[in-house]
């Protein structure tokens, strides 16, 4: 007897049930478990790259940070935006997820082979021979990572964040371990590039054991793979405009990692550099991961009638919107201006005085990155509404001026500083590009929108101020940089429990489990 072809049936669904309870709750549930997985894998990734730093000099970071830009293109070119395209589905199929698993595959071999033979021409372009070898062997990650990019998809679409930290933490401890070993034995910039591909042969493996959905083979190719990866031309329409805003967002974030490797030969300005945006990318992790996870899904789904008052916010898109938009900040600015508070201290403590320009460059790249975040959850209201046309249209005038901005300030004989300056305000400033979305889209009003960020922000900027002048006096580092700490954590919390900030009291609550 012929049995079912179950093939276009939804996949089930592991955010629901009543061990899940409402949308609220697994948002809740989704934050608290992004938050505690994402400061996990931050401080394990600050403890390696603690360790890495002592060993290792700027140049052997420069020389990484010349081939990130093209091993990140390589790796959005094979993801092409499927991933938040599967999330962006209801009930998605196993053929939609069995398409995208395939066609990652197959641009994922081809993209690393046509890297493979141009990587003589990127070491030309930045005069440095040992990138040719370098770069044939850090590409192989894109490889290994196109091989988990379904998995990946169903980890997140699905809401199974528990499992998606655990993924994490293993993964940086693992890669950390052999990255410091390798940096030990004298492999330099060899022991970055090992350490960055066992971290995706390793995030590929664990998402492969914590998913349960697996491919399938097409019986008779090619007329049956074109068959196969037909489901993933039907969402290139919605994922096209996600992979152009990706290759936008790559652009932006490496601009200074290819043009300082040009302006500056040898790699010392550009592992400067890459050393302070790492530290930064590492705390807007934290925070963005964390809401990251849970924002596009969650968002999704607030679109949908709400049948209960239990439902998050209670009041459709917007009501949720703006709760994610206030825990984002209430989260995000005291965190990254706190780093920013203690970067001096922390980097020349920890890392030796050879990193001290990285410590100022970390103070700057901190104040964008208390609003990265709020950023992405802006981004993702987009992508959840549809509007990827949007989104990649944002992601594109940004990146044009970053790198049009970058070049003509270097063009006029102004200085790393200058530029960074210059891209701190200008991705604050797009800010209001991505409200002005927003209330077209979901009807957010700037007045709303303005109550919901500035009282967090100039909270913690007040905060700051006060713990910086209270401990500029002092003559010992570590003191300082502890006092700092203590006095910025009780005087934001303090000052938001007065004022009986909700949100503060709502996490709170959440946490110790009250009602």
């Amino acid at each position: 007897m012929k049995q079912k072809d179950t093939s276009r049936q939804p996949l089930p669904s592991h955010t629901e049930g009543a061990g899940e309870g409402s949308l609220k709750q697994r948002t809740a549930q989704g934050l608290i478990w992004g938050g505690f997985s994402n400061g996990v894998v931050q401080l394990l990734g600050a403890l390696f790259g603690l360790w890495l730093i002592n060993i290792l000099d700027p140049d052997d970071y420069g020389k990484m940070a010349a081939l990130v830009i093209f091993s990140n293109i390589a790796s959005v070119l094979q993801e092409s935006g499927f991933t938040a395209a599967l999330a962006n589905k209801r009930e998605p199929t196993h053929e939609e997820y069995n398409a995208v698993f395939w066609f990652n595959v197959i641009v994922g071999l081809v993209l690393y082979v046509l890297l493979f033979f141009a990587a003589p021409l990127i070491a030309d372009f930045y005069n440095e021979p040992v990138l040719c070898p370098l770069g044939r062997f850090a590409f192989l990650g894109f490889v290994f990572s196109c091989f988990g990019t379904a998995q990946r998809a169903y980890l997140f679409g699905h809401l199974m964040v528990k499992q998606t930290s655990i993924m994490q933490m293993a993964s940086i401890t693992i890669s950390g371990i052999v990255g410091v070993c390798l940096a030990y034995a004298g492999f330099a910039y060899w022991g970055l590039a090992a350490q960055s591909l066992v971290y995706v042969a390793s995030v590929t493996t664990f998402a492969w054991a914590f998913s349960p959905w697996r491919p399938s083979l097409p019986k008779d190719p090619p007329p049956a793979l074109i068959a196969t990866l037909r489901p993933a031309w039907q969402m290139f329409g919605f994922s096209s405009k996600l992979l152009v805003n990706s290759l936008a967002f790559q652009l932006n974030n490496n601009a200074f990692g290819v043009l300082l490797n040009r302006f500056y030969p040898g790699g010392h300005i550009a592992g400067i550099y890459s050393n302070a945006r790492k530290w930064d990318d590492m705390a807007i992790a934290t925070i963005g991961g964390m809401v990251q996870g849970v924002a596009q899904p969650v968002l999704r789904e607030s679109r949908r009638p709400a049948p209960d008052p239990s439902h998050v916010g209670g009041g459709g898109s917007a009501a949720v919107f703006r709760k994610l938009l206030r825990f984002t900040c209430f989260v995000s600015f005291p965190c990254l201006l706190g780093l920013a508070l203690i970067a001096e201290d922390f980097i020349v403590l920890l890392a030796g005085e050879k990193w001290h320009d990285s410590a100022i460059l970390l103070s700057m790249l901190c104040v964008y990155g208390a609003f990265s975040p709020v950023v992405t959850l802006y981004s993702n209201l987009v992508i959840s509404r549809g509007r990827s046309t949007i989104n990649m249209v944002i992601g594109l005038l940004n990146c044009a001026f970053v790198w049009g901005g970058i070049i003509g300030l270097h063009a006029l004989g102004y200085g790393l500083h200058e530029m960074v300056i210059f891209y701190v305000a200008l991705n604050i400033a797009w800010l209001f590009v991505w409200q002005a979305c927003a209330r077209r889209l979901i009807g957010l009003r700037w007045w709303h929108a303005l109550k919901d960020i500035a009282p967090f922000f100039v909270f913690a900027l007040a905060v700051m101020a006060v713990a910086y002048f209270a401990t500029q006096s002092l003559p010992i580092s570590w003191l300082r940089m502890c006092l700092r700490i203590v006095i910025a954590v009780v005087l934001y919390v303090g000052s938001l429990w007065i004022v009986r900030a909700q949100i503060l009291r709502e996490s709170i609550a959440y946490i110790f489990k009250k009602k």
